[in-house]
């Protein structure tokens, strides 16, 4: 076990709780890196601001930098510092934190949902991109095509990708922009969420496509663990699964106990003091927000699951200046989405699942288990083959 091979690992809580007993901010002599794993030394590297977001000698990933998609990921807020950052975040923010959780419910209930694995799928990865694609005045059918590239593009940002899934990547960023050039044209356009974002932005045309391609990259993802995480929840814990369960409560404990963003990182921009330690320009520091969302000192009980947990506090969607802005819209949409698929009134028995290849998310694949064997569906071209039956009573979560 190491601090990126925790991420996709049934169990890393333990690990994470070794680290932390070990010192908040320490290095890994084997990966080369600092690991901040408690709750303080998260929150000191996330809001000093000579830890940034991007190495200075790498603002873009050398695999991706000839591309398009390399384009995009060098303009996004999220992968900058400074007026980079700041300028798309105070036009993009605003409206996602004024979003109609009516509307959100509405969107989703528009789409068929259905609870074997490949409506799973669908609802995970393809209806959170699709929602956001209807706020900001996509037809459906747009809709249903951007949430297939933006499959294709979030290869750009993992370095698991391999040649092909790049090639295909910066093919998205293309389509994508092409999509966003002409929503922006269409003087017919009703969504009050893009006009907002058009007023408050004060950048150029190309830097506005960016921020909002990364709008459907961020979506696809974080919401998608988020609302596997929670089945996973209620598979683990079957007496969740009752009429007065609240689904709310259900994915903000989620989104704390088993987060589907596990880490992130920081580049040392400037020498600097963190939790008595003495960090140089260039080091990076590995920072395990699902580890710091297990600390005791920011969370009582913090390894037992409760619903009503009062004062819930949670790094999993970062904090600071880099705190993701979709942080109430993406709670919604997974409200939505759980609320939905649990009106079908599941039976998840037959159901297999493995975490999807990565060295920072936590996302759930599911599959049917056929009479014959395990039917595998096949999801991003992730390479992967690796199966495992539900674990109710094995890896129940402790309530």
């Amino acid at each position: 076990m190491d601090p990126i091979i925790a991420a996709t690992h049934a169990d890393p809580y333990p690990y994470y709780a070794r680290l932390r007993a070990e010192g908040g901010l320490v290095f890994h002599q084997a990966l080369k890196l600092w690991v901040a794993s408690s709750a303080e030394a998260v929150a000191a590297v996330l809001a000093h601001p000579d830890c940034h977001v991007r190495p200075a000698a790498e603002p873009v990933p050398k695999a991706i930098v000839d591309g398009l998609a390399g384009k995009v990921f060098g303009q996004l807020m999220r992968m900058n510092e400074g007026e980079r950052q700041r300028c798309p975040r105070s036009a993009i923010q605003p409206g996602l934190a004024l979003i109609d959780a009516d509307e959100v419910s509405a969107l989703v209930s528009a789409r068929l949902i259905t609870p074997d694995a490949d409506g799973l799928y669908n609802a995970m990865f393809r209806g959170p991109v699709c929602v956001v694609a209807a706020l900001l005045g996509f037809s459906p059918a747009q809709g249903r095509a951007i949430s297939e590239l933006t499959a294709d593009f979030v290869a750009c940002l993992s370095p698991l990708s391999d040649p092909l899934q790049l090639k295909a990547a910066h093919a998205a960023a293309e389509q994508l922009s092409g999509y966003f050039v002409e929503l922006l044209d269409d003087p017919g356009n009703k969504s009050s969420l893009l006009a907002g974002i058009r007023a408050r932005f004060a950048g150029d045309p190309e830097t506005l496509i960016a921020n909002l391609i990364g709008l459907f990259s961020q979506t696809y993802e974080a919401t998608a663990g988020l609302i596997g995480n929670a089945i996973l929840a209620l598979i683990k814990k079957p007496s969740l699964l009752r009429d007065s369960t609240p689904v709310d409560d259900l994915i903000a404990e989620v989104q704390r106990f088993d987060p589907s963003v596990q880490n992130t990182r920081r580049f040392v921009a400037a020498p600097c003091e963190i939790e008595g330690m003495i960090l140089n320009p260039g080091d990076v520091i590995l920072v395990l927000l699902a580890s710091a969302n297990r600390d005791p000192l920011l969370n009582e009980h913090p390894d037992v699951f409760i619903l009503d947990r009062p004062h819930r506090r949670s790094f999993t969607f970062g904090q600071g200046r880099h705190q993701c802005p979709g942080q109430i819209l993406a709670l919604e949409i997974a409200r939505a989405t759980l609320t939905e698929i649990l009106a079908h009134r599941p039976e998840w028995d037959g159901l297999t699942w493995h975490y999807h290849a990565s060295l920072n998310s936590r996302l759930p694949h599911f599959n049917d288990r056929s009479a014959s064997g395990v039917k595998r569906y096949e999801t991003q071209r992730s390479g992967e083959t690796t199966h495992e039956p539900v674990p109710g009573v094995r890896e129940s979560c402790r309530h």
